[in-house]
């Protein structure tokens, strides 16, 4: 077995944009350096260490902890005081927000940092390394036959859009289903699929936005499919004409390179994760302000009304991420950092 001088925790259940991108990048990381995942949640094709095991790896050489939520920097900074573990802590931010005084502390005590964007790094008090996220072009690529892949799916023919995340007012569900209350009527073939989980917390969100679409006769129209396998959301990417993802906040916000990747065009707003970077506007998809229902009803009734121009974004968003954001770029940078800090010793 290969030495391990990484951990990459992952200590949540539920399939989350930190989670996908354990997942993205574990496999590449892995041919680089001895690197493992731990906790729940993770396909089982990830390389992959039991998280009780993390205790009882030989403590002759330091092994890197990278965290990226708090549990994660808690449990690190347990295992290296308590348990006196040789771990050295690296912790990647995404948000692009004051942090609570909680987490403040926690960053503080890390050995090397990480923000997956400038306005990120800004809002941390030490120093931090930039390094924004790619996307592996063989998992995500365009489809040959799209109605092949949507029967096998078990989804709609003529224009599919999609959004993938939480259904929470945060990704801006409420947003994307005004605009669509404004637009669909005038475009019969075009549906709207939401994946990903509602909780209890935002049960009722989900309800009210349902109930908004029967009652302008939607109901069939735009669909809420819950959490789906990542495997099927890799090939649902795949199906879709466009992307929207239409977040009032988001850390690095992933889902359009993914889409982009898959040769489908995106919406996304201005200032919102590091969507401005993302999007070539009136090339690969289209910006508009955020947290604005009208600008996005605008935005989606533009794209499709041009089919061939829908087609045209589609292509060159594909060669956009093949040029500028592959996931292998990112693997190195994050790699590089592991090997700094094993190299203090």
């Amino acid at each position: 077995m290969q030495n391990i001088e990484v951990i990459a925790p992952n200590l949540k259940h539920s399939l989350s944009g930190v989670t996908t991108t354990v997942i993205r990048l574990l496999p590449i990381q892995a041919k680089m350096i001895g690197i493992r995942a731990t906790g729940p949640g993770l396909p089982e094709d990830i390389p992959h260490i039991r998280l009780w095991k993390t205790l009882f790896l030989p403590n002759r050489k330091p092994i890197v902890w990278h965290a990226r939520r708090n549990t994660e920097m808690l449990m690190g900074l347990v295992l290296k005081t308590l348990f006196r573990r040789k771990y050295k802590l690296l912790f990647t931010s995404a948000a692009q927000r004051d942090h609570s005084g909680f987490t403040k502390s926690l960053i503080a005590k890390m050995d090397a940092v990480i923000a997956t964007t400038p306005q990120a790094a800004s809002f941390l008090e030490r120093p931090a390394t930039v390094i924004m996220h790619g996307v592996n072009t063989e998992i995500f690529h365009p489809e040959n036959d799209k109605a092949a892949l949507r029967q096998k799916l078990g989804l709609p023919g003529g224009t599919l859009i999609g959004c993938f995340g939480r259904i929470r007012p945060q990704k801006g569900v409420d947003l994307l289903v005004d605009a669509a209350i404004q637009v669909l009527p005038d475009h019969p073939d075009a549906t709207i699929i939401f994946t990903g989980n509602a909780t209890k917390e935002f049960e009722a969100f989900q309800r009210e936005q349902e109930d908004k679409l029967q009652q302008a006769g939607l109901g069939d129209r735009v669909r809420f499919l819950g959490e789906r396998p990542w495997d099927e959301i890799v090939e649902t990417y795949r199906a879709l004409d466009l992307f929207v993802a239409p977040a009032r906040h988001e850390g690095f916000g992933l889902t359009p390179l993914e889409a982009m990747a898959s040769g489908v065009p995106a919406i996304a707003c201005h200032g919102v994760g590091a969507f401005s970077a993302q999007i070539k506007d009136g090339e690969t998809g289209r910006l508009v302000e955020k947290d604005n229902a009208g600008a996005l009803a605008e935005a989606l009734n533009d794209m499709l009304s041009d089919p061939d121009r829908l087609a045209a974004a589609g292509k060159a968003a594909r060669t956009h991420i093949e040029q500028n954001f592959r996931i292998k770029g990112e693997a190195e940078s994050i790699v590089k950092i592991y090997r700094s800090l094993l190299d203090q010793g």
